[in-house]
């Protein structure tokens, strides 16, 4: 491969505006919200389907690795061009193509930000149900290539349960229209969800059809405490087994309310181990009966207090509590180690309890937090990545992290994605066979290996 050749060959094709090649330029094209960096060789921003094929037929001449991007904001690596080759931004490819609320249906290119998309949805009363943490910034593209999602999956599902379908670039150069304009359909294997969540390693996906959910007309918040881990597993178990679904269902653990009670003036009782964020959603004729039955289930065993918010005063009252984490995780371990893992919810217990012995025996201290509702927990492992015994002792833990989260027959990750910081660890949760077929089914869209190479997939 002759990159001096291939990049004026890039140049040619696609137009020096649409092209970065200089070193400094490509510099901040080469990692995202992980500490994983390496240079590209170029990057091109998309600005249509066509320059895309183009793209890709040089790529795969030259056996030029081609990376997709959003925004940058993945913290797995997942974008970083561990190998060189071209970086691919979407972030000028950010246009509604149609809105059409009466379908419940807005069509969109890749790269524009998920915030953007609510703002255009509720105009006509619409929202769109993924609410990663970085909203405001993300793009959807980076959304479905994870299968990002949030707190508000726990009520309305991932990526994957609103998007409709998508239209994809392949490792070919072959344009793959997937999916459907409705909300039923069964024609043919469903290549949609195949594509959300791969990181980039089938095609790139340049266009989404996504299906919208209407606002509610009310919402209520709650915060209960309790003495146990085990008391507010049990309440969320209790919530997730009656009618009323909240939107939102948020757990912190005592490392995590310690933490916060150091970092801000926010009064939490000392024998609090463990604390649920609440919020339900609705009519304004069911909220307040739907409050209640929230409220209910929350109630019980080693439960310290039950506070429902009454105004947008003690809203933002209780809800600071939940927004001081961040940043006191930021402060006192700015390159903290950050999992999303997942287990069954009556196994929380047990994993909080099986990760607060590995940080006693490896002295990592681990704080943990996440989305309750569905078991997703962010373990994060406080240590300093510029200590190499530090680091040592982190990566022999996270190891026996990931091996507990499987023996609880849980999942690696529930919405970070999997990108270069996983990977070594993906053969445990997927036997031979899975992964074989994983495989081939990467060789039938990319056969000459040029979609985001040592991504995902273990060799």
């Amino acid at each position: 491969m002759d990159k001096a050749v291939f990049l004026r060959q890039l140049h040619d094709a696609l137009g020096r505006e649409q092209v970065l090649s200089d070193p400094s330029d490509c510099c901040v094209y080469g990692y995202d919200n992980s500490r994983q960096q390496a240079p590209a060789d170029a990057v091109v921003f998309a600005t249509d389907i066509a320059q895309l094929q183009t793209l890709v037929g040089l790529c795969r001449q030259h056996r030029m690795p081609l990376i997709p991007r959003g925004r940058g904001t993945g913290t797995t690596g997942a974008t970083v061009p561990v190998g060189g080759g071209v970086v691919v931004s979407f972030e000028r490819y950010d246009q509604v193509l149609t809105f059409a609320p009466d379908d419940r249906l807005l069509e969109v290119q890749v790269g524009i930000t998920n915030q953007t998309v609510q703002d255009v949805a509720a105009t006509q009363g619409f929202f769109w149900p993924p609410d990663p943490t970085s909203a405001a910034y993300c793009s959807v593209g980076g959304n479905l290539a994870y299968n990002s999602a949030g707190p508000r999956a726990v009520k309305y599902g991932t990526t994957r349960d609103n998007t409709l379908g998508l239209v994809v670039v392949t490792g070919t150069g072959e344009i793959l229209r997937t999916g459907v304009k409705t909300s039923k359909g069964v024609v043919g294997y469903d290549l949609t969800r195949l594509f959300i969540g791969s990181e980039g390693t089938l095609g790139l996906l340049v266009e989404a059809s996504l299906k919208l959910t209407p606002l509610p007309q009310s919402k209520r918040t709650l915060q209960a405490i309790y003495t146990s881990i085990e008391g507010a597993a049990r309440a969320v178990s209790r919530i997730m087994a009656q009618p009323v679904i909240p939107h939102a269902l948020e757990f912190m653990d005592r490392r995590a309310i310690a933490m916060i009670r150091g970092y801000a003036d926010i009064d939490l009782p000392q024998q609090a181990d463990a604390l649920l964020m609440i919020e339900v959603d609705g009519s304004n004729a069911s909220i307040d009966a739907d409050s209640k039955a929230i409220l209910a289930a929350a109630d019980g065993d080693d439960c310290l207090t039950i506070t429902l918010a009454g105004t947008p005063a003690e809203v933002e009252a209780l809800w600071a509590t939940r927004k001081a984490l961040s940043p006191a995780l930021r402060t006192i371990a700015p390159k903290k180690i950050n999992e999303d893992v997942v287990v069954p919810v009556s196994r929380i217990p047990s994993l909080i309890k099986g990760l607060e012995e590995l940080s006693t025996r490896y002295g990592i201290p681990i704080v943990n937090f996440g989305h309750a509702g569905n078991g997703n927990i962010h373990v994060n492992l406080l240590i300093n990545p510029d200590d190499p015994r530090e680091m040592q002792a982190a990566h022999a833990c996270l190891d026996e992290v990931f091996a507990l989260v499987l023996s609880l027959q849980g999942t690696l990750s529930g919405e970070h994605g999997i990108g270069l910081v996983k990977r070594e660890f993906v053969g445990r949760e997927l036997d031979d066979t899975a992964l074989g077929v994983m495989h081939r089914i990467k060789q039938q869209f990319d056969p000459d290996g040029i979609l985001n190479p040592g991504k995902t997939l273990p060799d």
